[in-house]
């Protein structure tokens, strides 16, 4: 199987755990084709979680799950020094801690105090860690999705804006239709009673994992993807509409207090690429863009009181920047 065919079987096999959330899963696709970190919010039961471990089963990578609280220390997720004592003498060993993954599921990042929160940022950013001295590498295939509760205030440490710019992409998961959650409630129904029959040698397991050389070569190919000049400056144009907002809109000089960073250029660059070789084209035209805006621009607004007194978000801002921002 090509790269292509193996990578959609992947997204095959992820719709059916995930009911109604397809763009969900396409979004979760191009973080990991597009070699990004992901910042999935979400009301309660949404099925975030269950997105990133559907990814995980069905892929051949290494999965680790951190429950972020309050109480939680930097070295719970890089991991430590560990004295060792035996008959030939001690020595302080490196034992990992659960970042060292392929994927990395953050759950609740938002739960997890601010040094806390800086360890993670920095593997992902650096991919690596130090600790006494020593560097350790991230594996090749490295990817973190963090969710996060977009309601609950109470034990929460929010993140800053200038570290949520570290995320490729920040994605929003929405309510199912009525028609979905039906399936929903069959999915679950059938799992339930699969997981207590009795289990017997006819049971065929089900297919095996999508290797990680199929990611790699996909990124290989998406790296190959065509983008033209023009291209090139309708994503700059985009973003440095974030930071001149006065000479578009008069409303947008309102609502908009800081623009993107050019980490915005660069994801929607990686993003588009991996959103037009999705679609089985070899080129990003503006559809691929516009696809894909929302996700990486919305957490690199930073919106004035005014907007906020207006129940402006930033979606809107990003839709205004749309229309009038020229078509190459």
């Amino acid at each position: 199987m090509s790269a292509r065919e193996q990578i959609s079987a992947l997204q095959e096999r992820m719709a059916q755990s995930i009911i109604g959330q397809k763009d969900v899963i396409e979004r979760l696709v191009i973080g990991l084709l597009a070699n990004g970190n992901l910042l999935i919010e979400g009301l309660p039961g949404l099925a975030k979680t269950r997105a990133v471990k559907a990814m995980s089963q069905n892929l051949e990578a290494d999965f680790s799950r951190i429950q972020f609280t309050p109480d939680l220390l930097p070295s719970d997720v890089t991991g430590t020094e560990v004295y060792h004592q035996s008959d030939t003498g001690a020595e302080f060993r490196f034992e990992a801690g659960p970042i060292f993954a392929n994927i990395v599921l953050a759950d609740e990042i938002n739960r997890a105090p601010a040094k806390v929160q800086a360890a993670l940022l920095e593997a992902m950013e650096e991919r690596q860690v130090t600790v006494a001295g020593t560097t350790h590498k991230m594996p090749p295939l490295f990817i973190v999705m963090a969710t996060q509760n977009p309601i609950e205030q109470e034990g929460t440490y929010p993140l800053p804006e200038a570290q949520m710019d570290r995320f490729l992409m920040h994605v929003r998961v929405d309510y199912p239709p009525v028609e979905d959650e039906v399936e929903v409630i069959r999915l679950v129904r059938a799992e339930d009673a699969a997981a207590n029959a009795p289990k017997s040698k006819t049971n065929k397991e089900g297919p095996a994992p999508i290797p990680q050389q199929a990611v790699f070569d996909a990124r290989t190919e998406i790296g190959a993807v065509t983008v033209s000049d023009a291209m090139d400056r309708y994503m700059a144009d985009l973003v440095y509409g974030t930071r001149t907002p006065k000479a578009l809109s008069d409303d947008l000089a309102r609502w908009i207090e800081v623009g993107s960073s050019p980490r915005a250029s660069l994801a929607l660059d990686k993003c588009g690429r991996a959103h037009a070789w999705l679609s089985g084209r070899d080129y990003v035209d503006p559809a691929d863009v516009r696809a894909i805006a929302h996700d990486v621009l919305r957490h690199r607004l930073t919106l004035t009181f005014e907007a906020q007194g207006e129940g402006v978000s930033a979606d809107d801002i990003i839709d205004t920047l749309i229309e009038l921002v020229a078509l190459p």
